[in-house]
Protein backbone atom coordinates (compact mmCIF):
# COMPACT_ATOMS: atom_id res chain seq x y z
CA UNK A 1 0.00 0.00 0.00
CA UNK A 2 2.95 2.16 0.56
CA UNK A 3 3.88 1.98 -3.32
CA UNK A 4 0.35 3.19 -4.49
CA UNK A 5 0.69 6.00 -1.95
CA UNK A 6 3.95 7.05 -3.11
CA UNK A 7 2.67 6.37 -6.83
CA UNK A 8 -0.15 8.86 -6.50
CA UNK A 9 1.89 11.20 -4.83
CA UNK A 10 4.49 11.17 -7.78
CA UNK A 11 1.78 11.70 -10.50
CA UNK A 12 0.82 14.85 -8.64
CA UNK A 13 4.51 16.11 -8.43
CA UNK A 14 4.92 15.51 -12.36
CA UNK A 15 1.65 16.87 -13.00
CA UNK A 16 2.16 20.31 -11.43
CA UNK A 17 6.02 19.98 -12.26
CA UNK A 18 4.68 20.05 -16.11
CA UNK A 19 2.63 22.88 -14.94
CA UNK A 20 5.52 25.00 -13.09
CA UNK A 21 7.53 24.11 -16.36
CA UNK A 22 4.94 25.74 -18.75
CA UNK A 23 4.63 28.78 -16.37
CA UNK A 24 8.12 29.26 -15.74
CA UNK A 25 9.12 28.44 -19.30
CA UNK A 26 11.12 25.47 -18.67
CA UNK A 27 9.89 23.38 -21.25
CA UNK A 28 11.33 25.35 -24.14
CA UNK A 29 15.10 23.96 -23.37
CA UNK A 30 16.90 22.53 -25.59
CA UNK A 31 16.43 18.63 -23.94
CA UNK A 32 12.68 19.25 -23.96
CA UNK A 33 12.87 20.16 -27.49
CA UNK A 34 14.62 17.73 -28.98
CA UNK A 35 13.07 15.24 -27.29
CA UNK A 36 9.50 16.03 -28.84
CA UNK A 37 10.80 17.13 -31.87
CA UNK A 38 8.82 14.81 -34.01
CA UNK A 39 5.47 15.78 -31.84
CA UNK A 40 6.33 19.77 -32.58
CA UNK A 41 6.92 19.36 -36.45
CA UNK A 42 3.43 17.44 -36.27
CA UNK A 43 1.59 19.91 -34.60
CA UNK A 44 2.99 22.30 -36.96
CA UNK A 45 2.28 20.21 -40.25
CA UNK A 46 -1.49 20.21 -38.60
CA UNK A 47 -1.84 24.04 -37.92
CA UNK A 48 -0.16 25.29 -41.72
CA UNK A 49 -3.19 22.46 -42.99
CA UNK A 50 -5.61 24.20 -41.08
CA UNK A 51 -4.44 27.55 -42.20
CA UNK A 52 -4.57 26.69 -45.61
CA UNK A 53 -7.88 24.72 -45.51
CA UNK A 54 -9.47 27.71 -44.25
CA UNK A 55 -7.91 30.33 -46.84
CA UNK A 56 -9.21 27.59 -49.88
CA UNK A 57 -13.09 27.77 -47.99
CA UNK A 58 -12.98 31.49 -48.41
CA UNK A 59 -11.09 31.52 -52.16
CA UNK A 60 -14.51 28.42 -52.81
CA UNK A 61 -17.11 30.79 -51.38
CA UNK A 62 -15.38 34.15 -53.33
CA UNK A 63 -15.70 31.60 -56.47
CA UNK A 64 -19.29 30.53 -55.88
CA UNK A 65 -20.34 33.82 -55.15
CA UNK A 66 -19.05 35.48 -58.46
CA UNK A 67 -20.48 32.43 -60.27
CA UNK A 68 -23.61 33.25 -58.85
CA UNK A 69 -23.86 36.47 -60.01
CA UNK A 70 -22.33 35.51 -63.08
CA UNK A 71 -25.68 33.16 -63.49
CA UNK A 72 -28.00 35.60 -62.02
CA UNK A 73 -26.45 38.28 -64.70
CA UNK A 74 -26.99 36.08 -67.76
CA UNK A 75 -30.71 34.65 -66.16
CA UNK A 76 -31.63 38.69 -66.29
CA UNK A 77 -30.07 38.94 -69.84
CA UNK A 78 -31.80 36.26 -71.22
CA UNK A 79 -35.25 37.64 -69.95
CA UNK A 80 -34.77 40.74 -71.57
CA UNK A 81 -33.45 39.14 -74.83
CA UNK A 82 -37.12 37.22 -74.57
CA UNK A 83 -39.22 39.95 -73.94
CA UNK A 84 -37.43 42.13 -77.15
CA UNK A 85 -37.99 38.80 -79.41
CA UNK A 86 -41.90 38.61 -78.26
CA UNK A 87 -42.59 42.15 -78.65
CA UNK A 88 -40.44 42.34 -82.38
CA UNK A 89 -42.16 39.39 -83.37
CA UNK A 90 -45.47 39.52 -81.43
CA UNK A 91 -45.87 36.03 -81.19
CA UNK A 92 -48.34 36.15 -78.78
CA UNK A 93 -50.61 37.64 -81.53
CA UNK A 94 -50.36 35.17 -83.98
CA UNK A 95 -51.14 32.61 -81.13
CA UNK A 96 -54.71 34.27 -80.56
CA UNK A 97 -55.35 34.91 -84.08
CA UNK A 98 -54.81 31.19 -84.93
CA UNK A 99 -56.53 29.92 -81.59
CA UNK A 100 -59.86 30.53 -83.38
CA UNK A 101 -59.05 28.26 -85.87
CA UNK A 102 -57.87 26.01 -83.36
CA UNK A 103 -54.51 25.43 -83.86
CA UNK A 104 -51.64 25.87 -81.27
CA UNK A 105 -48.04 26.83 -81.44
CA UNK A 106 -45.78 23.61 -81.06
CA UNK A 107 -43.49 22.95 -78.77
CA UNK A 108 -40.97 20.89 -80.22
CA UNK A 109 -38.54 22.59 -82.99
CA UNK A 110 -39.25 22.76 -86.67
CA UNK A 111 -36.60 20.01 -88.31
CA UNK A 112 -36.11 20.75 -92.05
CA UNK A 113 -35.08 17.62 -93.95
CA UNK A 114 -32.80 18.44 -96.91
CA UNK A 115 -32.68 15.56 -99.76
CA UNK A 116 -29.36 16.04 -102.40
CA UNK A 117 -30.79 15.55 -105.75
CA UNK A 118 -27.53 13.86 -108.20
CA UNK A 119 -27.79 15.73 -111.50
CA UNK A 120 -26.90 12.95 -113.93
Amino acid sequence: MAKSQSNSKGSKRVKSNAIAQILNGEFLTKSFVLDNLNYIFFIMLLLLILVSKGYYAKQLNKDIDEAQRNLDQHSAEFIEARARLELVTRRYKIAERLAERQLKETKNATRVIRIKKNHE
